[in-house]
């Protein structure tokens, strides 16, 4: 395998339907958007594992990195009405997302320019922004209100005491923000994702549950755990009877964005041979994404799981909702759509209720706030529920407490489980080399691929 070409990897496969195949087979057209595969070689060379442990690193990316990019800070309906507000928070600096009389959102950052104290310190609502220190008050578009004792700071202009403001972008119903205000336009840095994600109207979803939990483990090491579907095979063996975890296509876009596209109502390759069409559908109704509305079905001769799910699903995630289902195709439906957007966030695409992904530092090297976010589709002619808020997890408590989800909290805890082990071990390398697969691991390379672009100042 040494001596294959690299323009192979894309292309082999184990056995069994790949996304072409089962494109072709979709009960519904499939638009030329989605069928046409992404994906570049990228090199064999191994990482160095100092990048997961390394202080120095950890600092080059906070000098380099953070501040240059665009970071998802909030969805849109956590601050649906005028004055509403989001504390953001990353790497020990604090921003205030606040919503606009005019619908806008502006976002500032979160310190009193008097002594420095945050003005607030959870999200909320408020018609002013009132220091609990010494009184100084801020209007909700970030210009002075008062200044108590006003006399003796003569030497301040009310137009030089409005919040300084953070770039903010907008995107199907997520909110970006921007610290140094050099990044490219949000349409050019997510680049496919506006036009892959307008079909699914995102901004008609809320957040329906929210949780987090802080892993001992660099952040780059827990966001990886999800940049892959083949670790499923140890870690996830629950999963294989509707999942086809090896035969994920994988593409990469320019420096930002890259998807995982793992078919699900299928048998994974690996147990292909001694399971069946009736072995998928019962194992996915055991409480997973996806399986909701087929329990206890029982297929009929001849009868392929796949296609029976997508339609079950596509009436029930948007038939029932009151949305038009007419040319919505089985994978949008039923397979994990796994985008990731550098350098952090991971929104799945499709109609099914949506996974969102974000990965903090929290607060260094060794640890990592892992939030995970499931969206649910509002009424086609009925208001926006109100989002979740975050249901912060505590060091003993498993992911499996989180009953909402269903069999979802079993797949976070076997991957948990990993993380703080891998930490440990890249601590401990002999040779200080992380190898990649070619095909499979390369999102995880492209990832590192730009982050030291931008280390080196290249972007």
């Amino acid at each position: 395998m040494a001596d294959q070409d690299p323009r192979d990897f894309a292309t082999a496969r184990c056995p069994g339907p790949g996304v072409k195949e089962l494109f072709a087979a979709d009960t519904h057209p499939v638009p030329d958007l989605y069928a046409t595969d992404s994906w570049r070689y990228l090199g064999s060379e191994p990482l160095a594992a100092h990048r997961y442990t390394s202080r120095a690193f950890f600092e080059a990316e906070k000098a380099k990195m953070w501040p240059r990019i665009w970071q998802f800070a909030a969805r849109e309906e956590e601050l649906p009405e005028p004055g509403d507000h989001v504390v953001y928070e990353n790497l020990g600096k604090s921003f205030l997302l606040v919503r606009q009389q005019d619908g806008s959102i502006r976002t500032f950052w979160n310190v009193c320019l008097h002594r420095g104290r945050k003005l607030r310190l959870d999200s909320g609502s408020a018609s002013e922004f009132e220091c609990p220190f010494h009184g100084f008050t801020w209007n909700p578009d970030g210009s002075l209100k008062r200044i108590p004792c006003r006399w003796d700071f003569a030497h301040l202009e009310d137009r030089d005491m409005s919040l300084p403001e953070v770039r903010t972008a907008r995107f199907a119903g997520y909110v970006f923000i921007n610290e140094d205000g050099k990044a490219p336009p949000i349409e050019k840095y997510l680049h496919p994702l506006p036009e892959h994600f307008a079909r699914w109207r995102f901004e008609e979803c809320f957040t329906a549950l929210w949780v987090g939990k802080v892993i001992k483990a660099n952040w780059k090491a827990v966001s990886e755990a999800f940049m892959e579907a083949w670790h499923s095979i140890v870690t996830h063996p629950q999963i294989l009877a509707f999942t086809g975890d090896a035969n994920t296509r994988y593409s990469l876009w320019g420096d930002h964005v890259n998807l995982a596209l793992t078919p699900s109502g299928v048998l994974s390759p690996h147990i292909a041979d001694t399971a069946s069409q009736q072995d998928v559908i019962d194992a996915i109704t055991a409480g997973f994404r996806g399986g909701e509305g087929a329990a206890n079905l029982r297929l009929k001769e001849g009868e392929i799981a796949r296609p029976v799910l997508a339609a079950i699903n596509r009436q029930r995630v948007l038939g029932d909702l009151g949305y038009d289902t007419s040319d919505v195709f089985d994978a949008e439906v039923i397979d994990n759509w796994t985008y990731n957007v550098f350098p952090n966030f991971a929104p799945w695409g499709s109609f099914i209720a949506n996974i969102v992904y974000r990965w903090r530092p929290w607060p260094d090297e060794n640890a990592t706030l892992m939030e995970v976010r499931l969206l649910g589709r509002k009424p086609k002619d009925g208001p926006m529920p109100p989002a979740a808020e975050m249901r912060f997890l505590g060091e003993d408590e498993p992911w499996t407490t989180v009953t909402e989800w269903g069999a979802l909290g079993a797949v976070f805890e076997q991957d948990m489980a990993n993380l703080p082990y891998v930490q440990e071990g890249l601590r401990s390398s002999p040779n200080d080399r992380v190898e990649l697969g070619n095909y499979q691991e390369s999102r995880i390379r492209h990832f590192h691929t730009t982050l030291d672009k931008y280390l080196s100042g290249e972007l």
